[in-house]
């Protein structure tokens, strides 16, 4: 089933539009924050920050977001969320003090991980071919199809990006021509942060139903005591498929760190250039995502595949540090990158249903953000040390340098993805 089948699911085609909102009014928020950090602050250190910010709530709001997604059904747990962060957006710019942005900050960022599992576990629910007349979950869609909505899911977000900064700029330009100064020019940004949940939340509200199904809910009602984060962790297939999430992290935040000045520094090229190369990263993972929904191997396969060409790529780019190799592998590596992620999503909601299910998206969703603002602080930290240590250490400029070595740990990390159970990993499994 294509793109088209998908998005003529009602309920489907709503929830894709309610989050391609959302992810809009987030990712101008994202930019807003950092210029509104750097206003406050002055310092560079300051903006850093905001990735903390990022890290932050996977560490701490996980086991929290775990007892929520394995209690509340999933349509109460997304509308509340976005209730909930309606009122920390409208709370985050009145204030012109640094502790006052950075908690608002953290507290939408550990909100956000409650939503997502909740979300991603909906997926399969949504797109289940009520024809056949089953309950629950499992076994009403191929894994081709799953993966297409999976994909669908994550380009309401990531196709955002450039949308999201180029509204950002606007609205920054407006606001300075109608002569507003100060904290001020970045209220209108996060009120309308505000508004694109408000929006998402009536969107949700108009679903009448996110599952899980009544058989599923029966199950999860037998088992589930405590709703631990841990328990994700005793997973089998959680265990075997995180390690090709934290180093498809590690690759996505050591781009994200070293590439302007990478792009800058090394390549020569302009901020135009940085912004080509951010282009073509979403022309691949677009690319990404026609290879997946027409492949025949099986996921584990495609993950681990997947991951080890981000890895190679990443490795091609610190070494080589060609303009026309590193435009073409930010091609390669958004497909990559795509392919892996939603090849790990996709093996999760097939192997898993109920609140193991809730819990190993929770999973997911904190490996991948802690890894990449972990990524991203180490990368961007080792480059500045190796700089002051030596401005050519071994012979080549220290982005060069750390983008080389985190190609080759994720290459290495892929030794340690491995398929559990007994099934074909192209569908679900026993667990």
């Amino acid at each position: 089933m294509g793109l088209k089948e998908q998005l003529n699911r009602r309920d489907f085609r709503r929830l894709m539009v309610g989050q391609t909102v959302s992810s809009l009014g987030d990712w101008m928020g994202t930019l807003a924050l950092m210029y509104f950090v750097l206003e406050l602050s002055g310092s560079t250190t300051a903006v850093g920050g905001v990735l903390v910010l990022r890290l932050l709530p996977s560490a701490v709001g996980a086991p929290v977001a775990a007892r929520i997604v394995t209690r509340w059904r999933r349509r109460s747990v997304m509308m509340n969320s976005d209730l909930v962060r309606i009122g920390m957006a409208l709370a985050l710019p009145v204030l012109p003090w640094l502790w006052w942005v950075y908690f608002w900050a953290f507290a939408i960022e550990v909100v956000g991980l409650v939503f997502l599992p909740a979300r991603d576990a909906a997926i399969p629910y949504l797109i289940r071919d009520r024809s056949e007349g089953r309950r629950g979950d499992r076994e009403e869609h191929d894994t081709g199809t799953l993966e297409v909505a999976n994909g669908i899911t994550m380009a309401t977000s990531y196709g955002m990006i450039p949308v999201g900064a180029g509204l950002f700029g606007l609205l920054l330009w407006l606001s300075n021509n109608a002569g507003w100064e100060g904290h001020w020019r970045y209220v209108l940004v996060f009120w309308l942060n505000a508004l694109s949940y408000l929006v998402s939340y009536f969107v949700i509200r108009s679903i009448p139903d996110l599952g899980p199904a009544a058989g599923e809910r029966r199950a999860e009602e037998r088992e589930v005591k405590q709703g631990r984060f841990i328990d994700a962790l005793r997973l089998p297939v959680v265990r075997g498929v995180l390690p090709g999430v934290a180093v498809v992290a590690l690759g996505l935040g050591a781009l994200f760190s070293l590439g302007v000045v990478f792009v800058r520094n090394v390549l020569d090229a302009s901020a135009v250039g940085f912004g080509v190369l951010v282009a073509l990263f979403g022309v691949g993972a677009i690319m990404g995502l026609v290879i997946v929904r027409r492949g025949t191997w099986n996921l584990m396969t495609q993950i681990r595949t997947a991951t080890a060409l981000q890895g190679a790529v990443i490795a091609a780019m610190g070494v080589l540090a060609s303009t026309t190799w590193s435009f073409l592998g930010a091609v390669l590596f958004g497909g990559a990158a795509t392919a892996a992620l939603v090849g790990a999503i996709t093996y999760l909601q097939e192997s898993l249903d109920g609140y193991r299910r809730n819990l190993a998206l929770t999973a997911f969703h904190a490996v991948l953000r802690f890894g990449l603002a972990l990524a991203a602080l180490l990368s961007g930290a080792a480059a500045d040390l190796l700089e002051q240590w030596d401005p050519t250490p071994l012979g080549v400029a220290p982005a060069r340098l750390v983008l080389a070595l985190s190609g080759l740990i994720v290459i290495a990390g892929t030794f340690l993805i491995r398929r559990s159970g007994t099934g074909s990993g192209r569908g679900p499994e026993p667990v």
